[in-house]
């Protein structure tokens, strides 16, 4: 285990963002952890607390499936090499740096296993806080390495393995897979993920538990 902080403190974890939402903005704020741990709700609850905020999930650059299929990298959807990394990091630094008056980023919809270009505005003059959440933030390796020094902070999310993977296929089952397909897939291709992301938990500013009731992603 690290030194880092943990909180378990929603409210607590609201006034941490809202004070980062006043520096000289936008800041950015970076939630990670493995995959069904939380990331989603959390991001989801912090953007909803502080005017201001916007949310811009890595999820959103996932490459096309065509795109993977050409690539031979369908069966292994959601790994580091499965997104358009590069462009993630160009959207994050013209956020943290750029001058435009609105950086446009994709969304990911799970309901179709597809990204959609420029559904997410984030409006320079009107956006104090990004909330940016996904596995890889702090992947130090790669094109991934960028990331964590575009962000002010850092949250890892950590959930009980045996929880997070009954949420994992849940999941899968809710969005069309048999269950032993879901099972698979979740102790399969996302477990080598999850396996990938927990080397990152030291490298984060905060390690956040949460009612392990709640939260899909």
């Amino acid at each position: 285990m690290s030194g880092v902080d943990e909180v378990a403190d929603l409210p607590a974890l609201v006034d941490r963002a809202r004070r980062l939402a006043v520096r000289p903005g936008p800041a950015l704020l970076g939630i990670t952890g493995a995959p069904a741990a939380g990331k989603s709700t959390l991001a989801a609850a912090v953007v909803a607390a502080v005017d201001g905020a916007v949310l811009v999930p890595m999820d959103g650059f996932h490459l096309a499936n065509a795109e993977l299929d050409r690539l031979g990298r369908r069966d292994r959807k959601g790994a580091p090499d499965t997104f358009d990394a590069a462009g993630y990091v160009a959207v994050l630094r013209r956020i943290r740096y750029g001058t435009d008056p609105v950086v446009y980023a994709p969304r990911f919809h799970r309901e179709v296993e597809e990204s959609y270009a420029g559904e997410i505005a984030v409006e320079r003059a009107r956006t104090r806080l990004v909330v940016t959440e996904g596995n890889y933030l702090l992947l130090p390796t790669g094109p991934w390495s960028p990331v964590a020094g575009l962000l002010d902070e850092s949250w890892y999310v950590e959930l009980a393995d045996e929880v997070r993977l009954r949420r994992l296929v849940d999941r899968h089952v809710a969005y069309g897979r048999e269950p032993a397909a879901a099972r698979a897939w979740a102790c399969g291709t996302d477990q080598v993920n999850a396996e990938l992301v927990a080397t990152t938990r030291g490298l984060a500013d905060l390690v956040v538990r949460l009612d392990s009731g709640s939260g899909q992603e």
